[in-house]
């Protein structure tokens, strides 16, 4: 992929096998049973060193504060494991079980048709599994098809239902009453995702925290997207867990199994408001408003939800629990959420992630680039974005100082069969015609930073995807990587730049050249 400001000076990334390098391929070798592919001028990070001296807050700092504090031992080792190449175990498939919030399931459309907020669209639009499927297949991506979000509502005045709490149930596409709103609660919805992670981590073990952070990112990508243009939307990724608990009429994590026996704890990570233009009303605010309310309409137990958890489902648990405390600013940052103006309620429909044989073309440049200004601009604090292209000219394009639409080359050479090893071995990656990167979150990140590093780069990720759809290129989120240190792969320091997401593109198929009836066979 030529491109006008590609760098004389650019690093080069050919294949070049270090001992460490060496090292890594035979053990992706010995995990898959088949040669492992070429190391791209990478060394395997560092192991993480426990550090019993680390501590989870600065001193004198409150608990959760959003202060720059270190990473706590138990962070760092969990993250090290996510991010090492141990395959996790296997465990028996579990089955989904059914929507645990009872009472009558009420239609979206309710009693407002001239609503400004049209719940039945919004929703069919993002989290709704489609009519007559299995579920699984959304339009919303999600690791494994597995769909660990669920959705609780909001609802004040000018939306199609009445104000009041309700549980969002995406296979009926029904909403089910939890109790009232407060008073004069302002119009609009507020949406409050957690995510119920046993499934996933059933399915992925220790590397299944990071990804569930990710799915919360998608859906609420999903839910920003599909309001409509007179409707204004805002998304918090980093408003404090238990203040969504409460406004959304849960019980903390910790205490969920002592307040509701039998049930499933859900971790709150994100939140979106939907309100009419004009009328913001200080979603922070709202969800105080709702905090207030008495906890009400608990879920129906569940048989096999009464057990203990095993070690992996506690731990991601306690992680992600932790890592959502924000009392320094419990109300979160609420940032506008603008559609990308190619994306339309046609393509939000028939978006899907492309099957993997299917992502091998290479997409325009034009195109490409517009993708990464959408990752990259889609919120103002967030990861780097790096696109690895292949084609005749294979190269790593990074963001061009001179302008957000503009792609410079980062390094040149083929990074892609590296990627593919470390995106758990799927060696497909290393065909697509380009990999759209999220990267950074250092390995001593402060816990609020690598929360805001997974959600931030799985909304990106979903935004520019469904862009990617509606400029008629294929695309397939990848969410695990192991040992994807691309910095250090790059000769930066180690520790400091992994990669935490990627977005897999295709071009559409090139027309076959047109061949004169007179022209000899091949």
């Amino acid at each position: 992929m030529p491109t006008a400001e590609a760098a004389s000076g650019a690093r080069a990334v050919l294949p070049h096998v270090f001992a460490s390098g060496a090292r890594a391929a035979r053990t992706a070798a010995s995990a898959s049973g088949t040669p492992g592919p070429r190391a791209v001028h990478v060394a395997e990070p560092a192991p993480v060193p426990p550090d019993a001296s680390a501590s989870a807050r600065a001193p004198g700092a409150a608990p959760g504060s959003r202060t720059e504090r270190p990473a706590p031992a138990l962070l760092r080792q969990a993250l090290a494991d996510a991010r090492s190449p141990r395959v996790p175990d296997l465990s028996p498939y579990v089955p989904e079980r059914p929507f645990p919030w009872n009472g009558p399931g009420l239609p979206l459309s309710g009693t407002g048709s001239g609503a400004a907020i049209d719940l039945d669209r919004v929703l069919r639009l993002s989290l709704a599994a489609p009519t007559g499927t299995p579920g699984r297949l959304r339009p919303v991506p999600s690791a494994g098809a597995l769909h660990p979000v669920r959705a609780h509502l909001l609802l004040g005045p000018g939306c199609s239902l009445s104000p009041g709490r309700y549980a969002y149930d995406p296979r009926t596409h029904r909403a089910h009453p939890r109790g009232p709103a407060p008073a004069d609660v302002p119009p609009g919805a507020l949406v409050v995702l957690t995510v119920a992670a046993s499934r996933t981590v059933a399915h992925y073990g220790h590397r299944a925290w990071p990804l569930l952070l990710l799915d919360a990112g998608h859906a609420a990508a999903a839910l920003a997207l599909a309001g409509p243009p007179a409707v204004g939307v805002r998304v918090a990724l980093d408003a404090d867990g238990a203040l969504l608990s409460a406004a959304a009429g849960l019980p903390p994590a910790p205490d969920w199994q002592d307040v509701w026996p039998g049930t499933e704890p859900e971790l709150p990570l994100a939140a979106a408001k939907l309100y009419p233009l004009g009328r913001a009303g200080g979603a922070d605010g709202s969800l105080s408003a709702w905090a207030a309310l008495p906890r009400a309409g608990a879920p129906e137990p569940q048989p096999g939800a009464e057990t203990s958890p095993p070690r992996e489902l506690a731990a991601a648990r306690h992680l992600l629990h932790h890592i959502a405390e924000a009392t320094a600013l419990p109300g979160g940052t609420w940032y506008p959420a603008p559609r990308p103006g190619a994306v339309t309620d046609d393509v939000l429909e028939a978006r899907r992630s492309a099957p993997p044989d299917g992502l091998n073309h290479l997409p325009g440049h034009d195109a490409l680039a517009r993708i990464v200004a959408t990752a990259r601009t889609v919120r103002p604090a967030g990861p780097a974005w790096t696109a690895a292209v292949g084609g005749a000219t294979p190269a790593l394009y990074d963001v061009s100082a001179s302008g957000s639409r503009g792609l410079a080359v980062r390094a040149t050479g083929d990074a892609r069969p590296t990627l593919a090893r470390w995106a758990a071995h799927q060696q497909w990656v290393g065909t697509a015609g380009a990999v759209l990167l999220a990267h950074g979150c250092p390995e001593d990140a402060p816990p609020a930073a690598f929360r805001s590093s997974r959600l931030i780069a799985g909304y990106a990720v979903g935004t520019a995807q469904a862009h990617a759809a509606a400029l008629g290129l294929r695309s397939r989120p990848i969410g695990s990587w192991q040992q994807a240190d691309l910095g250090a792969a790059l000769g930066d320091t180690p520790g400091r730049d992994w990669i935490v997401h990627g977005l897999a593109l295709g071009g559409p198929r090139p027309p076959r050249a047109h061949r004169s009836p007179s022209a000899p066979p091949p």
